[in-house]
């Protein structure tokens, strides 16, 4: 059974889900919603929890392979993340925002970390991203997109057409209407629940903060009647079949049931969890036929003896690059030369791997340059010992007191404009 259990793990793909944080009997506990988890199950993936504690957003490649990421629920993105406008909303409605929607207004700095982190890594990887609620928050604000503070303040008052996103009493029986944009995913998902030509269907809401400002990659696919983008993809990383899928919905599909039979608001509910994990299981497909290689390879002598020489050069780069080689003590530039040469002549390698290899400084280019940097750095401080070394003994102390003065300076001046980062940060 362990072993059926190990080769599963290896076949199925793997959808990373970001843990939020609550507390229960004074302790913290994280927890994903069993909607999210069923549905990833059901359409053949394996859901991948990461856990919110500090420090994880350093070890997100510890959670490699990534074949997907859902991110979903959550509190307010801190601010400071994006372009966060508040001159139209008075400190007394700052002050009402943060009274009516203390849950939210919580930041949590490690939940943004880990997760603006993974929004990243899927943007440059091409890996399928779905967003729920925050997690469409989250897309847009990493690709420079800007959120509104508050809806309610700054949208529905301000509307033609009014709309409630957040009712705490009905929570999870609320909802509104939205006007689905015509050939978009969403159209063409809850096509057969369109009445008459009707673009409308009615969503759950649990959000006081949505899209302003959408990023300029992504295409709306629905709005509210106050105007708010309620759903959005990007076309040009959008095709499940192979293996893309980039988009965020700011209401919750996945929740959309009747409360005593469980049974789907819409038949079309469940489909962005169906095409997301299609487009997971594509892209691990399409990954493993770029990394694989034939268990039967075998190398002769001549060309066991290139890899190896490849290897080191890979490992003299890594350590270069990481500054774990004395530079006194480096070796020849021509043993960096076969991983640069080795780079420019594969066209196997993805570009993940190709991108990361050159991270490691396994080029000419990079070697060279950081040994030239390093150089420089030498030569100065020689010339710098040089000149101080003809100085007096006065002219020393007043040279040391000057750098003294600055140095505190400088830490007077960057604590005073800290301090008016956070007092703004905090007044919003």
């Amino acid at each position: 059974m362990a072993a059926a259990a190990a080769d599963l793990s290896v076949i199925l793909p793997r959808v990373l889900i970001v843990s939020r944080r609550s507390v229960r009997k004074n302790k913290f506990v994280d927890f994903v919603g069993e909607y999210h988890l069923d549905l990833i199950v059901n359409y053949g993936a394996v859901p991948v929890i990461v856990p919110r504690v500090t420090g994880v957003h350093m070890l997100l490649e510890s959670f490699e392979p990534i074949h997907g990421v859902l991110l979903c629920e959550g509190e307010d993105i801190d601010p400071s993340h994006y372009e966060a406008d508040v001159s139209n909303l008075s400190p007394e409605e700052l002050e009402d925002i943060r009274r009516l929607h203390a849950s939210d207004t919580a930041v949590d700095r490690e939940k943004d970390a880990i997760e603006l982190g993974l929004a990243k890594l899927c943007l440059e990887r091409n890996i399928p991203y779905l967003g729920i609620c925050r997690g469409s928050q989250i897309l847009n604000v990493a690709c420079g997109g800007t959120l509104y503070q508050d809806i309610g303040k700054e949208v529905s008052r301000n509307a033609d057409e009014k709309a409630v996103h957040m009712d705490y009493d009905n929570y999870d029986g609320h909802r509104h209407p939205v006007r689905i944009v015509e050939n978009t995913p969403l159209h063409k998902w809850f096509e057969d629940s369109l009445d008459d030509g009707e673009m409308e269907i009615w969503v759950n809401s649990y959000h006081h903060q949505g899209v302003k400002r959408l990023a300029q990659r992504f295409v709306p696919m629905a709005f509210a009647p106050d105007g708010l983008i309620e759903g959005f993809y990007d076309p040009d990383a959008y095709s499940p079949e192979d293996g893309k899928f980039i988009m965020g919905l700011q209401f919750h599909p996945e929740r959309m049931r009747n409360p005593d039979s469980d049974e789907f608001d819409y038949p079309g509910c469940p489909f962005a969890y169906k095409e997301f994990a299609k487009a997971v299981l594509a892209y691990q497909k399409k990954l493993h036929s770029l990394t694989s290689v034939p268990k039967s390879l075998k190398l002769d002598g001549e060309m066991e003896k290139k890899r190896k020489i490849i290897v080191r050069s890979f490992s003299l780069a890594r350590n270069l690059y990481e500054g774990n080689i004395n530079t006194n003590t480096c070796t020849k530039e021509s043993e960096l030369e076969a991983g640069a040469e080795f780079l420019e002549s594969n066209t196997a390698l993805s570009l993940h791997q190709e991108t990361r290899l050159k991270q490691m400084g396994a080029t000419v280019r990079n070697a060279s340059s950081y040994l030239e940097r390093l150089r420089l750095s030498e030569e100065r401080e020689k010339l710098a010992r040089n000149v101080i070394g003809k100085m007096s003994v006065e002219q020393v102390s007043d040279l040391t007191a000057f750098y003294h003065m600055m140095a505190q300076i400088c830490s007077e001046v960057l604590e005073r404009k800290l301090n008016g980062i956070v007092n703004e940060l905090s007044s919003t």
